[in-house]
């Protein structure tokens, strides 16, 4: 419980531009990625380029801690492999 109140804490302390940007990229991943709007493959690519966004951001406050910044970095990375990936499968 002790880790999410630091998580808690330390989004809180995060300029504004993280704050509406990070939660805005998270729903907007998970949004798309729902079967609501079908299964057209660009809402499936800009779900993907939406978790790049995200983890992107992410990382970027995590820059003192080399770690998590590399795995936050990786993950931004391959989500957008993933999601130019799927684009240009779509045509």
């Amino acid at each position: 419980m002790q880790r999410l109140k630091f998580i808690y804490r330390f989004f809180l302390i995060q300029p504004l531009w993280f704050r509406v940007l990070a939660p805005a990229a998270l729903l907007l991943s998970i949004l798309l990625s729902s079967s609501t709007f079908g299964e057209d493959a660009a809402y499936k690519g800009g779900a993907k380029l939406a978790a790049a966004v995200f983890f992107g951001l992410w990382g970027i406050p995590f820059r003192r801690n080399r770690q998590l910044a590399i795995i936050f970095f990786a993950l931004a990375a391959l989500s957008l492999y993933l999601a130019v990936n799927t684009f240009v499968q779509a045509g």
